[in-house]
């Protein structure tokens, strides 16, 4: 499967959860790459091979209640927590997966690990949680998040050392070994629960993806950020991005109107399992 079509496949799992959300009057927005593919290129970043999505908490637990009986074939929704019954992990990425496409023809050893789970194109869903008003106490929430996923590690098919450096190395190694020892579905309630904690109800002043890898956990976005929402053209369609794209995408990418040299101009999400 060639790129153009990597992207069509995703386009038409964007358009399936929009169709859901609408319905249903759940408020999403782009995110990651394909927010900065809307307001910088109006589509695809045309080197860009996947669709990235945020839901604030609660509208993503109204998405994830509906989604399983909404979405048409052969959308699903894919719960982390969903491979090998609960016993194995890869992320803490919720994605709603075409299951009539293949990623890699032939099958391979981590095909086979996730139950094929991760042999199809998706759509990544990340969540935005509320942090504390307390410079210290975000710091700690964020740092939860990224102890919860190196002990989780534990529970992958192959922990990909090499991929970390210095004291990052030794935070992974040391927590994926301690994690292993740890029972997973106590690691995904564990997750969730911190995830979910709120000190800032009905007035939250910050979020942050509660679920994005640990290196991206620096990320966060102020409310007057996220709201309103607003439309963008994406690939001739109407789709929300946040009012504060901007102050976002410089959060996330620096000068982020700037293209990368063009050596840099590759997909870079193929995974390893």
């Amino acid at each position: 499967m060639n790129l153009q079509e990597k992207q069509e496949k995703g386009l038409q799992i964007l358009l399936a959860i929009d169709a859901v959300c609408k319905k249903h009057n759940i408020r999403y927005r782009l995110d990651s790459g394909t927010l900065l593919g809307a307001v910088r290129h109006k589509g695809f970043i045309p080197w860009d091979d996947d669709v990235d999505l945020c839901f604030l908490r609660a509208e993503w637990e109204k998405f994830a209640k509906v989604a399983k009986e909404e979405l048409p074939e052969p959308y699903r929704l894919v719960l982390p927590s969903e491979y090998r019954n609960g016993k194995a992990f890869y992320d803490f990425v919720p994605r709603v997966v075409d299951c009539s496409t293949k990623r890699r023809e032939a099958e391979t050893e981590g095909d086979a690990f996730y139950e094929g789970k991760l042999n199809h194109l998706w759509v990544d869903c990340f969540i935005a949680d509320t942090l504390p008003k307390s410079p210290l106490f975000a710091r700690f929430y964020r740092f939860r998040q990224q102890m919860i996923f190196g002990l989780a590690m534990g529970h992958r098919r192959v922990v990909h050392l090499r991929k970390y450096r210095g004291i990052s190395r030794l935070f992974v190694s040391i927590l994926s070994k301690i994690g292993y020892l740890i029972p997973m579905p106590f690691l995904f309630s564990l997750q969730e629960k911190w995830a979910k904690a709120d000190h800032s109800p009905g007035n939250p002043c910050s979020y942050y993806f509660s679920n994005y890898q640990p290196d991206f956990q620096y990320c966060s976005s102020k409310r007057e950020w996220e709201e309103p929402l607003i439309e963008a053209d994406f690939q001739g369609y109407k789709l929300p991005i946040p009012k504060g794209y901007d102050a976002i995408l410089r959060m996330l990418y620096g000068k982020y109107e700037i293209l990368p040299k063009e050596e840099k101009r590759v997909p870079s999400h193929e995974e390893m399992i």
